[in-house]
């Protein structure tokens, strides 16, 4: 079990690399929700999304001799460049598996990091054999995406630094593909602010977090269809137990709802973030009543978007 001590020590292990990233607000959307919002713009994140956190703080807990032979992971964009940027901080290799839909401005950021990518499949099975041949090839260390303590503690400092800035909130939201996020989450809040409830927002076209939570039983996602790339991978079962312990419930929101809370973020708070992220003003948006004077962190996962394919 991932304890305080070990988000306080991954969050101390981390700080020299990481960015404690601005909290913003919008009277605007304030007025729209009918609730206090408070974005945590994880799109300001070293590689422009969360995923630093963890890649970070898994990386830095090799020896020498596990980080000669490189650093390997399987990913769509954000956690790619995430251990790309640690293979480049720690002197080391980086082989990338990548799905052949990845959008190009994130292939291009992680080769930018100086990674090694290799192409495959859009499905998980696809990723995991490719990188299972490469990894025989180089013996390089395997950093999971999301299924694995030290990343859940990274992910976690997230919210240990909202919880640290603001008093009083009556929800944390975050967005869930893998659960890392969401799981890490859920932690800060039990041991930093134990009245704040964590509540996770999915694409309705990626929604085996949401079935699996309804469910008591891990569900893979097959063949997911959303405009929310950074969503489409499968719960892991490590976060999928303490989701399932700590998390109040998991929401899902349409495309078209991401699109329309996309489109207000960069309207109202002046910044790049990719769809994966406006799924938690959706789920404000969508839940109106719910949510009315409520205080809400919502956390703003990444702002790796083509800028030449906006929804909009």
């Amino acid at each position: 079990m991932v304890s305080k001590k070990h988000i306080e020590s991954a969050h101390q292990r981390i700080q020299p690399y990481i960015h404690n990233t601005p909290i913003l607000t919008s009277s605007i959307l304030n007025g729209l929700t009918g609730a206090a919002l408070y974005f945590k713009c994880e799109n300001f994140q070293k590689i422009g999304a969360f995923k630093a956190r963890g890649a970070l703080n898994f990386a830095l807990q090799l020896s020498k001799e596990e980080l000669k032979n490189g650093l390997c992971t399987h990913s769509s964009g954000n956690h790619a460049q995430a251990v790309a940027l640690a293979a480049q901080l720690l002197g080391t290799k980086a082989y990338i598996v990548m799905p052949k839909t990845a959008p190009q401005a994130k292939v291009d950021a992680t080769k930018g990091y100086g990674a090694i990518v290799t192409f495959c499949e859009a499905i998980l099975q696809a990723r995991e054999d490719t990188l299972a041949t490469i990894q025989q090839k180089t013996k390089a260390v395997f950093i999971p995406p999301y299924n694995h303590d030290w990343i859940i503690e990274g992910q976690a400092t997230c919210a240990k630094e909202i919880l640290e800035e603001l008093d009083a909130l009556d929800f944390v939201i975050t967005p869930v593909g893998g659960g890392g996020l969401l799981a890490g989450s859920a932690l800060a809040a039990k041991y930093f602010s134990p009245k704040t409830t964590v509540i996770g927002a999915e694409p309705e076209g990626a929604d085996d977090a949401y079935r699996s939570f309804q469910t008591g039983i891990l569900i893979t996602s097959e063949h997911p269809n959303t405009i929310a790339d950074g969503l489409l991978t499968s719960l892991g079962p490590i976060n999928f137990e303490i989701i399932k312990q700590h998390v109040s419930e998991i929401n899902l929101v349409t495309d078209e709802e991401i699109v329309a809370a996309m489109k207000l973020i960069y309207q109202h708070l002046k910044i790049v973030v990719e769809p994966s992220s406006a799924t938690v003003l959706a789920l404000v948006l969508k839940r109106k009543a719910f949510f009315k004077e409520k205080r809400i962190a919502l956390i703003l996962s990444g702002g790796n978007v083509d800028l030449g394919k906006l929804p909009f």
